[in-house]
């Protein structure tokens, strides 16, 4: 199993087998890390570590010379400092990694029109359509590699193989730029001596019942009685992975993706215990998450929201709401709600809002609707934020406080921004 520093990195052969393949995962290569390097050359080479630098941040990503000290992303940035000490730290640039990201999906389409993007920086191709007119997957591989490459200065790393499931693994195995593939017949093969943790889906919780059970490998879950599955991830969950096990995946690449949720957060500079100012920070948020959603024609059916401490202990809760919204006061009164079930009252690190389970927006209001006004408030607001920027409106519970830095000093005893 090929490591996230680069090292132990699979790849295979000029003219490898690619018979019965048709599916590219394609995942740039440290991409984050790798813009900035294209922004700034004299960063080439060295250890660094994308994120805010103030240190109470996560790492966004890292060049692999960093990855080789054992930084990772979503690593707090004072630790991968610690890991790291002479790496450099940049502030993350997400305009600019859009901005090459949308270059980079735009080569993928010149090869097949069947692209499903998994994140700024990964999708899926089905090219068995393609070959006509570019050749075998393989071929189709190496291309684009070359293309990108040319096209944008940045690598980038591809499985080629039957499924989605398969080539996903592949990728992963050959990081930093290389190609792995894996024809059809070899594919239980391939699998057999890959750990369970590299199969899509298995989380640390999944991973330990299975080891706790002596199943280590994949060929280990495929040998396993589906009963002693069953009781350890549930049936539907036995199913499933006992299918990727044996190379079963029949998931299409599909070209129009529907987001699953939207959600912002906000890690402080230092940490908060003002309830008061972290009620204000839910509804600043919710707004937020409102806004994405009514640009994108959404509304979310369930609002969760998410709370990590100072000592790293993370916590979530989910709230299914009466009806879809897309209204910020709605999501926020949500947020506030589940907040304030927390037991937990420690001191509070970062605070996030999503909004989930998402389903299109009719556009239409019904005979009495209890949100008309909020809906026609939101509306001016958004238009007005696009004229005047985001920072031109704001809740009054807002106004004079940084939300990295926390409450304003001097606020007026008694005031409670949650009453906003």
């Amino acid at each position: 199993m090929g490591r996230g520093d680069g090292t132990g990195r699979i790849v295979s052969a000029e003219g490898a087998d690619d018979t019965g393949t048709g599916i590219l995962h394609v995942d740039m290569d440290a991409f984050y890390a790798a813009v900035e390097v294209l922004h700034d050359p004299s960063l080439r080479g060295k250890p660094l570590i994308i994120g805010s630098p103030d240190g109470r941040s996560v790492v966004s990503s890292a060049s692999y010379e960093a990855r080789r000290y054992g930084v990772r992303s979503a690593m707090p940035v004072s630790q991968a400092v610690r890991l790291c000490p002479t790496a450099l730290i940049v502030p993350p640039h997400f305009d600019r990694y859009a901005a090459v990201s949308a270059r980079v999906m735009r080569i993928f389409e010149e090869f097949t029109p069947l692209v499903e993007p998994l994140s700024i920086d990964e999708a899926f191709l089905d090219v068995r359509g393609a070959r006509r007119l570019w050749g075998s997957p393989a071929q189709i591989a190496a291309e684009l590699r070359a293309r990108v490459v040319a096209q944008t200065g940045l690598t980038c790393s591809v499985g080629v193989a039957a499924t989605k499931h398969v080539a996903k693994i592949a990728s992963t195995l050959c990081k930093p730029d290389g190609m792995l593939v894996v024809a059809a017949a070899d594919t239980e093969r391939f699998l057999s001596p890959r750990s369970v943790r590299a199969m899509w889906g298995v989380g640390p919780k999944t991973a330990e019942a299975l080891d706790r059970r002596g199943i280590r490998t994949i060929a280990d879950l495929r040998e396993t009685p589906p009963e002693v599955l069953e009781r350890a991830l549930g049936r539907a969950g036995a199913v499933r992975l006992q299918q990727l096990s044996q190379g079963i995946d029949p998931r299409p690449v599909t070209t129009r993706r529907v987001e699953k949720s939207v959600g912002h957060e906000e890690t402080f500079d230092h940490d908060i215990t003002d309830p008061a100012f972290l009620n204000s920070e839910l509804l600043r948020l919710s707004d937020r998450v409102a806004r994405r959603l009514r640009e994108g024609g959404w509304q979310a059916a369930t609002v969760a929201i998410k709370v990590r401490f100072d000592d790293f202990s993370t916590v979530s809760r989910t709230r299914t709401l009466s009806e879809p919204t897309a209204v910020g006061q709605r999501i926020g009164e949500a947020a506030r709600d589940l907040f304030a079930g927390l037991e937990r009252r420690d001191p509070v690190r970062l605070i996030g809002v999503r909004g989930e389970n998402l389903t299109a927006a009719d556009g239409g209001l019904s005979l009495w609707d209890d949100d008309e006004d909020l809906r026609r408030l939101e509306g001016m607001l958004d238009r007005a934020s696009e004229r005047f920027g985001d920072a031109a409106v704001t809740r009054a519970s807002a106004v004079g406080q940084n939300p990295r830095r926390g409450p304003a000093r001097g606020r007026p005893p008694g005031s409670d921004p949650a009453r906003d």
